[in-house]
């Protein structure tokens, strides 16, 4: 396959115009050739040859595609919670916590009950090329996915940069039109991909455990479903002397919501319930739990494991996201395993024996 004309938007969404479609692939084509070049500032952080820009290099006929899953729902939350409850309602208290590239808002009736839950992954920086390019379409679509009530203000400062962190955008009652916890970007992603994507060889033996390979490499957060496990299976490709890039359209998607011991008032499927309302079957950015007006009941009377249905981290818990790479020319790589870690083999170790105890400081406050 010839190198892309150009990145599509994540999703394949068609919110952007052609101007914004310009930005868009080059936000993305600019964002890979620096992540390749890596930080030459540190020891044993580049090169990363073996990772490539889809769009200046061309994928070979024996491209294979390979998604990464993981769960949703923080795991810096759990291990650090002594109870589900705890857990859930730290998770829905704040979506600085809700750092696995998906996070959710949460709509109650008047007596308390859940009625809906608005998941999202989409990265912020799609948004920021589409504010610059089309700010009406922002204002329109945050009017018809999350309250008709959004004026221009709410969105735009007083020079017409667009708020990430707008009202309707910035906790977890009144809207999640994208992602906004600090770590969930898709400059992030990348950039993890890319460092993955490095083989190393340190005395003597291969790295193939997923946290001694990101705390080798000091990419993404160990105490995370998806970094570690997005890491280790871009690196298991790289191992195969194969060279590796994100799949086109790049983005983060909603990968499958499981409903096993789910169980609704009438028998009713639960994932009936799940709608994915912006992008396309293959690659869906946002999703909707609700039940429809005329079933009688709401999403606080499902029963999930025996338990009725109180926070929309219950939900969480059961939700996965997706990352896909693709490997080509699989077996011809000649990038020599690099022989140091990014910090000393020692510090590696420690870090991997002592990960059960790791958290950040705003998780901590939170329970």
């Amino acid at each position: 396959m010839p190198p892309l004309r150009a990145f599509d938007p994540p999703g394949n969404l068609t919110d952007l115009d052609a101007e914004g479609r310009a930005a868009w692939h080059a936000f993305i084509s600019d964002t890979t050739d620096r992540s390749i070049e890596g930080n030459t500032d540190r020891t044993n952080d580049s090169p990363r040859a073996q990772y490539y820009n889809l769009a200046k290099t061309a994928t070979a006929d024996d491209a294979v595609f390979q998604d990464v899953t993981w769960t949703a729902f923080p795991r810096q939350v759990k291990v650090r919670a002594t109870s589900d409850r705890q857990r859930w309602t730290a998770a829905d208290r704040s979506r600085d916590v809700q750092d696995e590239y998906c996070e959710w808002s949460v709509v109650r009736d008047g007596d308390g009950k859940i009625t809906r839950v608005t998941f999202t992954c989409e990265g912020p920086e799609y948004w920021e090329v589409l504010a610059r390019t089309g700010p009406e379409t922002v204002l329109a679509l945050y009017r018809e996915h999350v309250d008709e009530r959004v004026r221009e203000a709410d969105l735009f400062d007083g020079s017409g940069a667009y708020i990430r962190r707008n009202r309707w955008n910035d906790d977890t009652v009144n809207g999640a039109m994208h992602l906004v916890q600090a770590s969930n970007t898709l400059g992030a992603e990348i950039e993890l991909c890319a460092a993955a994507s490095i083989v190393r060889r340190v005395d003597g033996k291969l790295l193939t455990d997923e946290q001694e390979l990101i705390a080798c490499g000091e990419y993404g957060a160990p105490q995370r479903n998806s970094d570690p496990h997005i890491g280790g299976v871009v690196n298991s490709v790289a191992r195969l002397k194969a060279d590796l890039a994100l799949k086109n359209p790049v983005g983060l998607y909603f990968d499958d919501l499981s409903v096993a011991g789910w169980a609704t008032p009438d028998g009713a499927d639960p994932k009936s319930f799940w709608t994915c309302v912006r992008g396309d079957a293959e690659h869906p950015v946002r999703a909707v739990f609700e039940v429809p007006a005329d079933a009688g009941y709401a999403v606080g009377d499902i029963r999930i494991l025996g338990r009725p249905v109180l926070f929309g981290a219950q939900i969480a818990d059961f939700v996965s996201i997706k990352a896909t790479a693709v490997g080509c020319r699989i077996g011809q790589s000649t990038v020599e395993p690099l022989t140091g870690c990014v910090a000393p083999l020692e510090n590696t170790r420690q870090a991997v024996g002592v990960l059960g105890g790791q958290t950040s400081f705003a998780v901590s406050r939170l329970l």
